[in-house]
């Protein structure tokens, strides 16, 4: 995608005295969009992992500066949180809407931003380490559109992952409790 900003300076005439524009080309899915995944490993089976994830009700107050949410029906919902994004406080109110349970591994949503100009996907996965320990892989990949992308993408590039790595970890620490084995970014 290319963006093209433009800045014109006026005398008090309304004449044209100085023209600028700069372009800016961005990647979908490389490495310049905004994502965060988090891996931690549980002493506990991967049925109970899956008990937690598999029912939205129970991780959307996880996520870091939850405010409410609404089921709209068994896939969707809409939630509502407050995000610092850079140097401003923001209300974010999104839809979620899951596109694949498979039970007892994986649950896969899209984001929609409600409010705000932005989508996104993101998932939990399991994997069964042993009968006792599990693999839980956490990710989120957020972009945002319009005017103010530009500006907002480079702070979801440190947002993202760091919202990632608290709701994977208030995720496990629900399920495990303080059997959390290891964490890592």
């Amino acid at each position: 995608m290319v963006i093209i900003f433009f800045c014109v300076n006026m005398n008090t005439n309304g004449e044209v005295h100085e023209l600028k524009f700069k372009k800016i080309i961005t990647k979908r899915g490389g490495e310049m969009m905004p994502k965060g995944i988090h891996t931690i490993e549980l002493n506990v089976p991967i049925e109970k992992v899956w008990h937690f994830v598999s029912d939205m009700d129970r991780w959307a107050p996880l996520v870091p500066g939850y405010i409410e949410h609404k089921k709209l029906n068994g896939k969707q919902s809409t939630w509502k949180f407050e995000s610092d994004i850079g140097i401003m406080k923001k209300l974010i109110h999104m839809k979620i809407d899951i596109k694949e349970w498979t039970k007892p591994s994986q649950v896969r949503f899209d984001l929609t931003g409600i409010n705000e100009k932005f989508s996104g996907e993101g998932y939990f996965q399991a994997e069964k380490l042993s009968e006792t320990k599990t693999k839980m892989v956490g990710c989120l990949d957020i972009t945002a559109k319009g005017m103010m992308a530009p500006m907002v993408n480079p702070a979801l590039k440190t947002i993202v992952p760091k919202t990632t790595k608290e709701l994977s970890e208030a995720i496990a620490a629900k399920i495990g409790g303080n059997d959390t084995l290891t964490s890592n970014d």
